[in-house]
This record gives structure tokens, C-alpha cells and sequence, in this order.
């Protein structure tokens, strides 16, 4: 199947896809400031450069787009009907990464938690929230 668009065109569209500061990216970001957590953003330091880190905690956050990592029975993971071998392979190379970078933070003793996109839609966003404070003040519980 053909692509509907000119080279040019999807390649200015794809462009305009963003990798950092996403909208469920800042939700998440601001729901934890307002709940008195401090955090550092995008981490090089750490394998996988997670979306968010709270040193205090140990834990990094992954904020994951249900497309782009692949997320296996949900409704916004859908391969491409066109040049859809390079889009399996590329998102497959992308769910790798991810597993590799969640070994290493357990190995170096840190909590990694990812968070989907489709868990922040509006149906589920305040269970979602919830759920994430909870881990995160257990998490701070055990330490001490």
C-alpha cells in the first residue's frame, strides 16, 4: 500500500512528533510537583534516560506512548499498513531498548515504573495518579 502522502510532507509530519515535554509527560509532572515531590527531568545519567527521576526515591518513571513502545492489546498500538516490516522492526528495536534499560536501573538498585499513555486518558488519568502516589510513598516507607 502506498503512502497518502508525498515524502516531503510525511517527513515534515514526523518531524513534528515530539520525544520530550509531551502532554502525558506533563501531566504526570504535574500532578507529582503539586503533591510536594521534587524531581529531576530526563536523566542522562541513568540507562534509558528516563522521563522522570526522584533521587530521594530511587525510582524513575518512564512516560511510554502506547504506539511508539509498542503496547501490546491496546487500542493506540497499531502497526502501519505501509512500509510495515521497517515500522515492526523499528518498534520492536524500541521495546528492546526499554527491557535492556529497565534491567540496568534494577540492577543498579532503583525502582523503574512506566506509565502508558492510554492510562492517562481522562477515563483513566485519576486512577492512574493515584496509583503512583501510592507506590511511591510505599516506596519511600521501605527505604526508611
Amino acid at each position: 500500500m502506498a503512502d497518502v502522502h508525498s515524502k516531503e510532507t510525511r517527513s515534515f509530519n514526523m518531524s513534528k512528533i515530539k520525544g520530550k515535554d509531551t502532554k502525558p509527560e506533563m501531566l504526570v509532572r504535574k500532578y507529582l510537583f503539586s503533591h510536594g515531590f521534587r524531581y529531576r527531568v530526563h536523566d542522562r545519567r541513568l540507562p534509558g534516560n528516563p522521563d522522570i527521576v526522584l533521587p530521594k526515591y530511587r525510582t524513575a518513571i518512564f512516560i511510554h506512548g502506547c504506539f511508539w513502545h509498542g503496547h501490546e492489546g491496546c487500542r493506540y498500538f497499531i502497526i502501519p499498513k505501509t512500509r510495515t516490516e521497517w515500522w515492526v522492526s523499528k518498534l520492536s528495536r524500541n521495546t528492546a531498548n526499554d527491557e535492556k534499560a529497565l534491567t540496568a536501573l534494577h540492577a543498579l538498585g532503583w525502582k523503574a515504573i512506566v506509565i502508558w499513555e492510554c492510562d492517562l486518558k481522562k477515563a483513566t488519568l485519576d486512577h492512574t495518579l493515584k496509583a503512583l502516589l501510592g507506590d511511591l510513598r510505599s516506596t519511600l516507607v521501605k527505604q526508611k
